[in-house]
């Protein structure tokens, strides 16, 4: 697994990955690499016009989705000050601060009020959030866009590799709860990887493709009885 992670290492900026080391040993670690490689490369295939990123942290991540899609513009949020004001120096010093809209606020009164379509939505914010997070990134969630959540095996906890410390149980049964409902959801396919501490990547269908299953599930039903 060791040589699998170490090729697994995103091409950036060589300022921008040093900026990624220094954030590993820091009180705020960036994305793993495998799982920002990961992201990445679902960023070039799916090539989304506007990028929602739910917790901004430093702004690392938010400068190597607008590396990588150079067209698109991406509205992140982040509840902590510091980070904010953080991340906006760092958008500056690479240059992508037009391209960017950046929101102090707590997602969960901040995504209610946005408006449009993303094609891609990284959610990185409050693990015990994500499920309450879900309806409105559906919702603004374009067809076939993509939704990858990072960090829902956290350490193996989540799917009993090991065991949970007692004052994380909370925590890990709202993670579990998040992948229950949108594994579950026939207007998503969603995959679930061990990519880092877990990543959880959903497309959403389209709305033909979803009320062709709808229809399906109807007539299977009206057949069993």
């Amino acid at each position: 697994m060791d040589f699998i992670k170490s090729l697994m290492c995103p091409k950036l900026d060589a300022r921008l990955s040093q900026m990624r080391e220094r954030a590993k040993e820091g009180r705020d670690p960036s994305t793993e690499d495998d799982t920002l490689q990961l992201l990445l490369t679902i960023a070039r295939l799916s090539r989304p016009e506007r990028i929602l990123e739910i917790g901004t942290a430093e702004g690392l991540t938010s400068v190597a989705l607008l590396c990588e899609c150079e067209n698109a513009r991406l509205t992140t949020i982040e509840l902590d000050e510091e980070r904010y004001r953080k991340a906006k120096e760092n958008f500056a010093l690479f240059g992508v601060e037009g391209r960017v809209n950046a929101i102090l606020g707590d997602a969960a009164d901040v995504l209610p009020s946005l408006e449009g379509e993303f094609g891609l939505i990284f959610l990185d914010g409050p693990k015990v959030q994500y499920k309450k997070y879900l309806s409105d990134c559906k919702r603004l969630l374009c067809e076939n866009g993509v939704l990858f959540a990072d960090d829902v095996l956290l350490y193996g906890w989540v799917d009993g590799r090991a065991e949970t410390p007692l004052k994380r149980r909370m925590l890990v049964e709202h993670i579990r709860e998040y992948l229950r409902e949108v594994s579950s959801d026939p207007d998503f396919i969603t995959s679930i990887l061990e990519t880092g501490e877990g990543a959880a990547v959903s497309v959403k269908k389209t709305s033909y493709e979803s009320a062709k299953n709808e229809n399906g599930r109807k007539a299977y039903k009206g057949n069993v009885r």
